[in-house]
């Protein structure tokens, strides 16, 4: 007789384990929101007790911290340690900050006003600051210090008591040796004691700019190598309504009835209108690329920014239109000196396109067809970097490659059509502009 052994498979475990089943009950999911809710709480609890200190911790210097730090931790010891040496030290310690306070405390009447004689000065040339404060209140004003970061330093200044309605003036140089857009102010006075653990700071005036232009060359009227026409540039596109006549064709139902040809109409017995070549007004678009592994040497790249802003300022005063662009940068060019101005904040970058056609596409693809492309770079960018940038363009646009390479022999030579201006110096790039329009 056969026994059949019937045996019952275990159940299959839940799906995730037991630990994820007890994460997904509601009683866990209640405890984590719990506790979610307590942090924002106590956060917010802890961001309210900062805003309400930091008037009294702002004053506080970090050399201030590191004698209330010891000196507590003194006071701690020779209460355990029972040391009275480190007694004396902590109360000495805390002591000398106690009285710092007094220091700080007192209100001032000022008005401040910051100066800089010009705003806009080329590389190397002499620039002047003043700051003037004047009593403005009904009292005398004890000797005051005042700060004034100018750049990446800081400039302090003292004054000597002043009565009601005088005023005090210092005069200071600003450095000019880099170009750069240089920060003076906001000018501050500054309250605080000989051992500088604790400082109170006011702010009386807003930052001014000065703009450290690049050094220019003046070129020649249009030497730029732009279209020398009063009209625009004539393609090869036809249009019914322009200026430069093309032929005539067929009436159609629609074209404007101004340009009907009648001669040939009553001649051949049918309507004939006038066709157009479309002509474009001359645009020049100046592609400056400020990626630093094109560039051999700082020299080098502020080479290239010289000749940048000598074409375009030199055609904004010809009246062309000019678009000039950089890596995160589209350039004013409404104006030469707003020009100038932004010109003063191309800085060298690390690469952040895949191929120099890839950064010419980016920059250029909002910009308005151009007749002439201007690619200035370093001399460490390759032909076929230029030739890349030179196809993002229609063939009836002329591109030039503008190579600064420092202390090289100027020339000018094609490849495959493409004209590249070697300038080793500034005074280099009026002779190579004029050869190549020549």
């Amino acid at each position: 007789m056969s026994t059949d052994v019937i045996t019952e498979a275990p159940a299959a475990a839940p799906r995730g384990g037991g630990t994820s089943a007890r994460r997904r009950s509601p009683r866990w999911m209640t405890f984590t929101r719990r506790v979610s809710t307590a942090v924002l709480v106590v956060r917010s609890l802890i961001g309210i007790v900062r805003a309400f200190l930091r008037p009294v911790t702002s004053v506080i210097s970090p050399i201030g911290w590191l004698v209330l730090l010891a000196g507590g931790g003194a006071l701690i010891a020779a209460a355990v340690l029972g040391w009275e040496e480190l007694f004396f030290l902590g109360a000495t310690l805390v002591a000398a900050v106690l009285v710092s306070i007094t220091f700080i405390f007192g209100r001032s009447t000022y008005a401040v006003a910051i100066e800089l004689t010009p705003r806009r000065v080329v590389v190397g040339d002499r620039a002047l600051g003043s700051m003037t404060v004047t009593n403005s209140g009904t009292k005398k004003l004890l000797g005051a210090r005042m700060e004034l970061p100018v750049g990446s330093s800081a400039a302090e200044f003292s004054f000597p008591p002043l009565t009601p309605g005088e005023d005090h003036e210092e005069l200071f140089t600003v450095p000019t040796e880099r170009r750069a857009v240089i920060v003076a102010g906001p000018a501050r006075s500054v309250r605080g004691d000989q051992l500088g653990l604790l400082r109170r700071s006011v702010k009386w005036t807003e930052a001014i700019d000065l703009f450290v232009h690049p050094e220019t060359t003046r070129i020649a009227p249009s030497a730029a190598g732009l279209v020398k026409d009063l009209e625009g540039q004539v393609s090869k596109t036809i249009t019914n309504n322009d200026i430069s006549f093309h032929a005539l064709r067929s009436y159609v139902p629609g074209d404007d009835r101004r340009y009907v040809h009648w001669r040939t109409s009553a001649r051949t017995g049918q309507l004939m209108v006038r066709q157009f070549e479309e002509t474009r007004r001359s645009q020049l678009t100046i592609v400056h690329s400020s990626f630093r592994d094109y560039y051999a040497s700082d020299t080098e790249f502020e080479l290239a920014v010289s000749i940048t802003a000598s074409i375009a300022t030199q055609v904004i005063r010809d009246g062309t239109q000019v678009s000039v662009v950089a890596e995160g940068q589209t350039l004013r060019t409404h104006t030469a000196s707003s020009l100038l101005d932004d010109s003063c904040r191309i800085v060298p970058v690390k690469r952040r396109y895949p191929s120099a056609r890839a950064f010419a596409h980016d920059v250029t693809k909002r910009l308005p067809t151009p007749s002439v492309v201007m690619i200035v770079a370093g001399s460490l960018m390759t032909t076929r970097d230029l030739r890349s940038i030179e196809s993002l363009f229609p063939g009836d646009t002329t591109v030039f490659g503008v190579s600064a390479n420092s202390g090289a022999t100027p020339t000018v030579s094609a490849v495959s059509g493409l004209r590249v201006l070697n300038v080793g110096e500034l005074t280099h790039l009026p002779k190579l502009l004029k050869r190549v329009n020549a």
